[in-house]
């Protein structure tokens, strides 16, 4: 009942989906384009914390999403078109032929996201993550080792960029997260709520391996190249992940990926 073909790419009711390389870099005033099958099923699931304002689908992709369809609200509409109109709308070839409309979810306040932490949280720290893909990548670690939430600092790129959500495989739809603080602010923050904070730096002299926790635990982690600044390192315990061959670090996803593990291991970490 809700689907509705749709045969000129200029067609009003699909606006939202216009032009979508420009209005990523421009925004979309609290709303966010989600792109694939994957990232579109963790939309429309229970465990999303956004709401799909609608579907637009080229009409190959419609038979393998009528699950989803049936499963929408008969006021979310689901458009379809074409391929070639597909791709004029969004202003390149679009493959994969699937894209949703989503509303971004209620910001949480750094507060409700540590309140009351437990023995086993874990808490991952973004510190001026710049890179969509890393950003994506970090949401998709935490997502997948359980930890509590994410909290990002202000230097930060938005998570709900396109590509950040796709390499999330849709982590970033459901994972809670706070933003808008200085890292160091945010470290304080932790360790006043009594959760230790790690600082992943290739200067540590401490590794990761031979650190054990104690409790609720946060790992902070910083951009490549410049990496964390001294002052927060300085409020951290700071933990390393010694390297081979020369080299000074791992892609930032990557570290958190092995620090996640570790720290969320009973045999590793003895938590």
């Amino acid at each position: 009942m809700n689907q509705i073909i749709v045969s000129d790419p200029a067609d009003p009711r699909i606006a939202a989906f216009r032009d979508i390389r420009e209005r990523d870099l421009t925004g979309r005033e609290g709303l966010f384009i989600a792109e694939g099958e994957v990232v579109v099923r963790v939309l429309t699931s229970h465990a999303s914390r956004c709401r799909v304002r609608a579907l637009l689908l080229a009409g190959k992709r419609a038979q393998g999403l009528a699950d989803v369809i049936a499963g929408l609200s008969s006021q979310t509409p689901v458009y379809i078109v074409s391929q070639a109109v597909l791709d004029r709308i969004a202003g390149f070839p679009l493959h994969r032929g699937i894209l949703a409309l989503g509303e971004k979810p209620e910001v949480l306040t750094l507060d409700a996201s540590i309140h009351n932490p437990q023995q086993k949280d874990v808490f991952v720290v973004a510190a001026g993550i710049g890179n969509h893909d890393n950003m994506g990548g970090l949401f998709r670690n935490a997502a997948a080792f359980g930890a509590r939430a994410v909290l990002l600092d202000r230097t930060c790129c938005d998570p709900f960029y396109r590509k950040a959500i796709r390499v999330s495989a849709g982590a970033v739809l459901r994972t809670p997260f706070a933003t808008g603080d200085s890292a160091l602010a945010l470290v304080e923050t932790l360790k006043a709520a009594g959760v230790e904070v790690l600082a992943l730096t290739p200067s540590a002299t401490t590794r990761l391996a031979d650190y054990r926790r104690n409790g609720p635990v946060a790992v902070v982690l910083g951009s490549e190249g410049p990496g964390l600044p001294p002052e927060v390192i300085g409020r951290c315990t700071a933990v390393g992940i010694p390297m081979a061959g020369g080299f000074d670090s791992l892609n930032v996803a990557a570290t958190s990926a092995v620090a996640l593990h570790h720290l969320t291991t009973p045999v590793l970490s003895g938590g």
